[in-house]
């Protein structure tokens, strides 16, 4: 079986160049994520986000003792014996759901409750509907409950000063339902950190435009868009800047002000990345440096702006730019919403077809994750060929295969590292 070939052929021959590893520029940046400050949000408005505060409860849930199920609110005693023979009881009233009329309860006596009901005074049991003949006069109960029985006891579920949802908890529906049946309307969060997108070059067009020759439709700003969407970002999606340094500086400038990431397609490799880095430098460092990867190995990364706004150069090489992306942007955006670990789940799969890889780079190589039915195994499959720049087997890949640096081959049936990326519904 012929191997597929991840090799670095959107790139100029860079044999003699000295590269930093992965590894340490992934530490570079993530020593930059910096979390927004907490705001106050209604809870319909706080799903998905990160809650920065302890929720102690200052409510019990449920509020009070209450019904289970439909039936009969009883004194265990009173039944004790129905495991034996039929007992009957008078029914004394009927409570609804949301009731707030307080009932007592005498000895040897029922009252008809519905499911989410308050019991009345005494009642210390609930005998479902089932268990009778639902009478509502006189009721004949067939079979015994012990005490508690088909009740919900008043903060069995959370107690007064429990904690209900924790500080770095990630809010989803079952949070949103626990703060709202503890009475909290609003919840302190860590928003979405603020990305902005810019596509830098002369010969991008937006998709709504025919392109002339030369020219090609601008695909990273919006696939960039999707991917920090897709970490947890609130995305400006800035389109396309032309080429000229003044222009892309006021841009990155302006964005600066409103961002904690900016990524700048189209601003690494080639006279283009020289020139973006001259017309940004004077904003903040930043250094532009091959990265011991590919693709998309040159790349450049630094502060900008008065307040230090991580900012990324990237690939303009959709394909390299969103494998930079996925390696070194996505953690960021996570590690800046303070998520515990940024990084995806990576797994080990046995490869289907053999691959080769240039020595010294860490490879990046989309693949189709499967699993063995009959033993759980993950097998992993190559897609596309050696071309960096084929954007369509990214779009079919549910995960990239990781090639270490010091391999140049990886046979069929070997095991290899496998990040896995989003999937589809």
């Amino acid at each position: 079986m012929t191997p597929l070939t991840v090799a670095p052929t959107d790139e100029a021959d860079d044999s003699n160049a000295e590269f930093r590893s992965v590894d340490a520029q992934i530490a570079l940046t993530l020593d930059a994520a910096v979390r927004p400050q907490p705001v106050r949000v209604a809870i319909s408005e706080a799903q998905g986000l990160l809650c920065a505060e302890e929720v102690v409860a200052e409510h019990a849930l449920p509020g009070f003792d209450q019904a289970a199920v439909d039936g009969y609110a009883v004194r265990s005693v009173d039944v004790r014996a129905a495991g034996e023979e039929p007992v009957q009881l008078p029914v004394v009233g009927e409570i609804p759901a949301g009731s707030r009329q307080p009932r007592r309860l005498q000895p040897g006596q029922a009252v008809r409750v519905d499911t989410g009901a308050p019991l009345p005074t005494l009642a210390d049991a609930v005998i479902p509907t089932a268990y009778t003949d639902g009478h509502q006069a006189k009721v004949t109960v067939h079979r015994s409950v012990p005490s508690a029985g088909y009740v919900r006891r008043a903060g069995e579920d959370v107690q007064i000063g429990d904690v209900a949802v924790r500080k770095g908890d990630t809010i989803g529906s079952a949070q949103v339902g626990l703060l709202a049946a503890v009475g909290r309307a609003k919840v302190l969060v860590y928003p979405r950190p603020r990305v902005s997108i810019v596509s830098v070059g002369d010969e991008l067009v937006d998709v709504d435009r025919t392109p002339s020759v030369g020219q090609v439709y601008d695909v990273n700003s919006y696939a960039l868009a999707a991917a920090a969407r897709d970490a947890g970002a609130e995305v400006s999606r800035v389109g396309i800047v032309p080429g000229d340094p003044k222009r892309l500086r006021e841009v990155v400038e302006g964005r600066l002000l409103m961002s904690e990431i900016v990524v700048v397609a189209g601003g690494a490799g080639g006279t283009s990345g020289d020139e973006v880095h001259a017309a940004l430098s004077d904003l903040g460092h930043i250094d532009l440096t091959r990265v011991a990867m590919h693709p998309g190995s040159v790349q450049g990364f630094g502060r900008l702006g008065p307040d230090s706004v991580p900012t990324f150069l990237i690939p303009g090489n959709p394909m390299s730019a969103l494998v930079v992306f996925e390696v070194l942007v996505r953690p960021l955006i996570r590690a800046a919403r303070g998520t515990r670990n940024p990084h995806r789940r990576v797994v080990g799969a046995r490869l289907l077809s053999p691959v080769t890889s240039t020595k010294g780079r860490r490879g990046y190589l989309r693949g189709q994750l499967l699993r063995d039915e009959a033993n759980g195994e993950y097998l992993v499959q190559p897609l596309g060929t050696s071309g960096a720049h084929l954007l369509a087997s990214l779009a079919e890949a549910n995960c990239l295969i990781t090639v270490d640096e010091d391999l140049t081959e990886v046979a069929a049936g070997e095991q290899v590292k496998v990040t896995f990326l989003a999937q589809r519904a």
